[in-house]
């Protein structure tokens, strides 16, 4: 978390240097000093107030560039267009290969893996379904996420083809052709909205938005996890007075540094992708060692130590990897300037191979392979490295044996699989034990669970009634009804 604000603290510095060529380290310790200050005297309260606001900032901001951008270039038909002709709108991908950049695969499964490593066990958002009222408000938060992200996304991906149409027919200036890519939204925005009071500094204010509203965030976040897991544990007796005194601190103390991460995140090529690889680095793991306690019993504490470090391991080692070999290749993205598009069309398959840059470059061997892993792919990766080696060392140290365990504390993810099978195939593939008798019949599955609790029995005629008190090792965890819906 602390190296993924560094992230959002160099991008909105990067914007402004860009607009108004205030100095970028400037600009990231004036953000990271007022983020922090608010955030360590508001508390929660002011986190969550401040991130509605800044999130109606954020849609309005975008929705204005869309607007004056299409009407500017002919409409939002005449954006289509443009952008399909020169390639910029390309089919679904549908190659497996885990190296290739982006595809469909690549999308649908690792994209699922860094969005459950983001709202699963991110404890920003944690906080925040902790904070709810109730169980039911924090899983319909969950809901109403989903809806308005595809927004936003959708929205970005529309400035970057209307952006692309503008500078086809008003081309860059040889300046900004030359600045950091992650500069050319800013640079169209200052072109296209010179002439409009206002609105360019209303996009501005869309970017520090959705920087604010993460750093505030994550600064609160840490400071809490930091006092309850780390803290109260050693100093049980601690005053409120002092421990509220302590968090503010701890804040400060994170956002401090924060500060020094803005460097290291400027080290790491385009800041999406920067943003998305630290996730799948750290959140990816994280991830995998939820997935390891809740869905396997037999997972013990030496099995989670090591899955956790071998994960890690392995996502740094990528992740470092990858960017040490951009930095030394230095692969130029493709450029904007419509200029470079308008070839004759007589021109031979060779003159333009020659002309436009080529996006196919050799296909790399050894070590220089495993890193051009998709970056998309690293939560996914990562989180069942965790899984794998956890499991192994698990079993190699014996399992849960001697111990107790808390059946509210797993989903085993066996009894769910089976219960797809046939009958008489369940009955074959069932491990007994000597506790079966605690859980009445075995055929009985829960429909649907609603807040933790039973909400339909398929069996009307048995109904299994929810394990008390700790479950042995001895005993088998397959029939277990309850689960938490968090």
């Amino acid at each position: 978390m602390v190296i993924y604000m560094g992230v959002v603290l160099y991008a909105p510095s990067l914007a402004l240097n860009a607009v108004t060529g205030f100095d970028i380290w400037l600009s990231v310790l004036t953000l990271g000093i007022v983020c922090t200050v608010y955030t360590a005297l508001g508390g929660l309260k002011a986190v969550i107030w401040t991130d509605v606001f800044q999130t109606l900032v954020m849609f309005l901001g975008q929705l204005a560039v869309i607007i004056v951008g299409s009407a500017k270039v002919g409409g939002l038909k005449r954006v289509w267009d443009v952008a399909s002709q020169h390639g910029r709108v390309s089919g679904i991908e549908l190659d497996p290969d885990p190296f290739v950049r982006h595809t469909f695969w690549t999308l649908a499964f690792g994209g699922v893996f860094m969005m459950l490593s983001l709202y699963g066990v991110n404890q920003a958002q944690v906080q925040r379904y902790l904070s709810s009222r109730t169980e039911k408000a924090a899983i319909l938060s969950c809901y109403a996420v989903f809806p308005c992200q595809q927004l936003v996304l959708c929205m970005s991906c529309l400035i970057g083809l209307v952006m692309f149409t503008y500078y086809k027919e008003y081309p860059m200036s040889t300046q900004q052709s030359e600045a950091a890519p992650d500069q050319f939204v800013l640079y169209f925005v200052m072109d296209l909205l010179r002439g409009l009071p206002g609105l360019p500094g209303l996009f501005v204010a869309c970017l520090f938005s959705g920087s604010l509203s993460t750093i505030s965030s994550a600064f609160n976040s840490l400071a809490t996890v930091t006092m309850e897991d780390l803290v109260r544990p050693w100093f049980p007796r601690f005053s409120e007075a002092r421990a509220t005194m302590l968090s503010r601190i701890l804040a400060c103390s994170y956002g401090l540094l924060c500060l020094g991460m803005a460097y290291i995140s400027s080290q790491m090529g385009p800041v999406l992708q920067a943003a998305i690889s630290i996730f799948g680095m750290v959140g990816g793991p994280l991830l995998g060692l939820f997935c390891l306690g809740m869905f396997f019993p037999c997972a013990n504490p030496p099995g989670a130590v090591v899955g956790l470090l071998a994960g890690l391991i392995m996502a740094f080692w990528i992740g470092i990897g990858s960017v040490v070999t951009r930095m030394g290749s230095g692969t130029a993205p493709l450029p904007l300037n419509g200029s470079h598009f308008s070839l004759p069309s007589n021109l031979s398959t060779i003159a333009m191979t020659t002309l436009m840059p080529s996006t196919t470059l050799s296909r790399p061997t050894g070590l220089q392979r495993l890193y051009s892993l998709s970056y998309l792919w690293y939560s996914a990766h990562n989180s069942t490295t965790v899984i794998v080696v956890g499991l192994l060392v698990s079993l190699l140290t014996g399992g849960m044996r001697g111990r107790t365990l808390n059946p509210r504390t797993i989903y085993p993810v066996v009894p769910r699989l089976l219960a797809l099978l046939p009958v008489s195939c369940q009955k074959r593939l069932r491990c007994k034990s000597h506790s079966q008798g605690l859980f009445g019949d075995t055929t009985v599955l829960p429909e649907k669970m609603s807040n933790g609790m039973l909400k339909g029995i398929r069996d009307k005629e048995a109904v299994a009634e929810p394990v008390k008190g700790p479950l042995h090792p001895g005993s088998s965890p397959t029939f277990i009804v309850q689960e938490t819906s968090l």
